[in-house]
């Protein structure tokens, strides 16, 4: 397939944004159409305001979207599939965190996700195929936690083995998977 009929490529970072080091931050500079929902410069962690700079972007976009998320951008993906329709070619969704779990402190807690609307987390079917990647040691959900929401969503289980919550500390920086996922949804 040539790079004219390929989708363009959404990244949906999760709460840290753009990581320089991070897998997705590595996809931009690779991929020949890409496109990274930007940071957000206040309510950082509104769920309403996450959702609608994905939508601004995809409003920017002509053609297919592969949209590649992780961490909390899964969730924002999630959201924003039961608020909006937009065709959408595939999702590749790598690590979610389960919202019923108890996270480390350095993450927000349970009262701060509620109060800015990241509850509760839409367990429908995605209207979009979807690809979820579960790690066995992810400190952020558990393997039969994303399980679940995979089953919910109606996404294909990915399960990546032991690969902490696949970022940068959990040693990702580049991911090369991603690119063999992005394509089983890029068909």
């Amino acid at each position: 397939m040539n790079d004219n009929n390929r989708a363009t490529i959404l990244i949906v970072p999760g709460l840290r944004d753009h990581v320089p080091e991070h897998w997705q931050t590595h996809l931009v500079a690779e991929l020949p159409k890409v496109r990274s929902v930007p940071p957000l410069t206040h309510d950082k962690l509104s769920l309403p305001a996450r959702v609608e700079a994905i939508q601004r972007e995809l409003e920017a976009i002509d053609g297919p979207v592969i949209l590649v998320a992780h961490s909390a951008g899964v969730l924002m993906v999630v959201h924003w599939a039961a608020r909006y329709s937009r065709p959408i070619k595939g999702a590749l969704l790598a690590t979610p965190p389960d919202l019923d779990a108890t996270w480390p402190e350095n993450y927000p807690s349970p009262e701060s996700l509620r109060a800015n609307g990241w509850t509760p987390l839409p367990r429908q079917p995605l209207p979009f195929p979807s690809l979820v990647c579960s790690s066995e040691n992810d400190h952020l959900a558990s393997a039969d936690a994303v399980r679940a929401m995979a089953d919910d969503w109606q996404g294909s289980l990915v399960q990546l083995g032991r690969v902490g919550h696949l970022n940068p500390a959990s040693g990702y920086g580049e991911w090369p998977y991603a690119h063999e996922l992005i394509q089983l949804l890029d068909r």
